[in-house]
């Protein structure tokens, strides 16, 4: 029986796909769930539609991603942190740091999951990182990690009490 599957049936199929499967399994596992139906003309032409639709918004998908792309390899994401003698930072630049910088650079949210770091930044320099925007498009900012400048310390100013009584 040749059916369409409506959701992913994991070792089976992929949603959209049109596939020849047993009349058991049809009518016992894949019709009651809703996770397939009948391959009739009506349901292939259903199938078509929806297939255009997805090839358009994801082609309108992709040119908003690859405007993004070049605002963002345009950016140079600067951030200052803690550093000690020989160029080692305490702590690390996560993928979250960095994302909450270009939101507040360019004012666009960019999730911390698709920017791409094998590991966290943890030396000063600059830095390549990669961000997955789309399946097609990857954006590459530049993100320079600088000491931060720490103030001295200022001594306490004395108080009253802890001066002596001059006489």
């Amino acid at each position: 029986m040749k059916v369409v599957f409506l959701q992913d049936v994991p070792n089976v199929a992929s949603a959209g796909t049109v596939k020849e499967v047993a009349n058991g399994y049809a009518r016992n596992f894949l019709f009651p769930k809703k996770l397939a139906v009948l391959a009739t003309p009506v349901e292939l032409q259903k199938l078509d539609t929806q297939r255009e639709a997805d090839t358009r918004r994801q082609s309108t998908l992709e040119q908003g991603a690859e405007a993004l792309a070049q605002v963002l390899e345009a950016l140079t994401v600067a951030l200052r942190v803690r550093a000690g003698t020989k160029g080692r930072i305490y702590g690390s630049v996560t993928s979250a740091a960095i994302a909450k910088e270009i939101k507040r650079i360019s004012g666009h949210v960019i999730d911390k999951h698709i920017i791409e770091l094998e590991e966290p930044i943890r030396e000063l320099g600059s830095h390549q990182v990669p961000i997955k925007l789309t399946q097609n498009v990857t954006a590459t900012v530049n993100v320079l990690v600088e000491p931060k400048e720490e103030t001295a310390k200022e001594p306490k100013p004395e108080t009253e009490q802890e001066k002596e009584p001059e006489e």
